[in-house]
């Protein structure tokens, strides 16, 4: 399908909406992780939770500036008790923010907004950066 701005622009507020839930869902798992062994990844998902709101920042400037209205919208997320579930649903997060930023540079490179791209694409890099501290964490 042919991208046009106006569903570019739903999409990234789609993605701003997943950016909010992200934040939220790693401030609720950073609170409530059990166990040393997480002592480092707790510290870690506080770090993630303040670069998903940068990431926020970062997608509502660009919608601004395209002509959108940055939504208010938060996507649900998961929850559990379990410490080791909770990170790999932090991991899931993550692969699908992964999946859909690769999505939306290809978009924006479509529409010839290489500003959009470059904000996409540093946010890309610290999804990635997320990914392989949840897998290194779930490795051990």
């Amino acid at each position: 399908m042919k991208i046009t701005m106006k569903k570019l622009l739903a999409e990234l507020n789609k993605d701003l909406e997943w950016e909010y839930s992200a934040a939220i869902q790693y401030v609720q798992h950073a609170s409530t992780i059990n166990g040393a062994e997480f002592d480092s990844i707790q510290k870690e998902l506080l770090i993630h939770a303040t670069e998903e709101m940068q990431h926020a920042v970062m997608l509502s400037e660009q919608i601004d500036f395209l002509g959108g209205v940055p939504t208010v919208d938060v996507e649900k997320r998961e929850i559990s008790k379990d410490s080791v579930e909770m990170l790999r649903q932090d991991l899931r997060g993550e692969e699908n923010a992964i999946k859909r930023y690769k999505e939306r540079i290809g978009q924006a490179e479509a529409l010839k907004e290489y500003g959009l791209r470059r904000v996409l694409e540093d946010i890309l890099i610290q999804e990635e950066e997320h990914k392989r501290d949840l897998a290194n964490a779930l490795s051990k």
